[in-house]
């Protein structure tokens, strides 16, 4: 159930320390598409309690209670420095659900990375949609 007045806290401790480190325009991109990952949270009842965490050095969203979507990472580097990342794991068939939907809007890597140019219009729906996605993988995937 949506709430009405979401506060999204400010990232904090080594999460907020990061993001300090990422240049303005990633920083600006990135913020704005953790707060559509909290804000789709928290209109997804099922997605649960979102714990934010470092994974790999990166800023990473874990849907703890109840455990019903993949980690969700948020990064920018140096070697792609035009462009940020939203990343799910490679085990995953996130990405090619998400090709079937948006392959011809979205710009998709591999197995596991939603690539975004910085300074572009970002595509807000589609990735709201890829993060409610993600959000609730678990809940989703047939059983095997």
């Amino acid at each position: 159930m949506k709430t009405a007045n979401l506060q999204i806290p400010a990232p904090g401790g080594d999460v907020g320390k990061v993001f300090a480190t990422y240049p303005a325009p990633a920083r600006k991109l990135l913020l704005a598409i953790r707060g559509m990952l909290y804000e789709t949270a928290d209109s997804l009842p099922e997605a649960g309690r979102i714990t934010e965490t470092l994974k790999w050095g990166e800023p990473a969203y874990l849907t703890s209670a109840p455990k019903s979507g993949t980690t969700i990472r948020l990064a920018w580097s140096p070697k792609r420095p035009d462009s940020a990342g939203i990343f799910v794991n490679c085990q995953t068939t996130l990405l090619d659900e998400w090709r079937t939907l948006y392959g011809e809007t979205l710009d998709l890597v591999g197995n596991r990375e939603l690539r975004l140019p910085l300074g572009a219009p970002l595509p807000a729906d589609p990735i709201r949609h890829c993060l409610a996605m993600a959000l609730t993988y678990h809940q989703r995937k047939p059983a095997q």
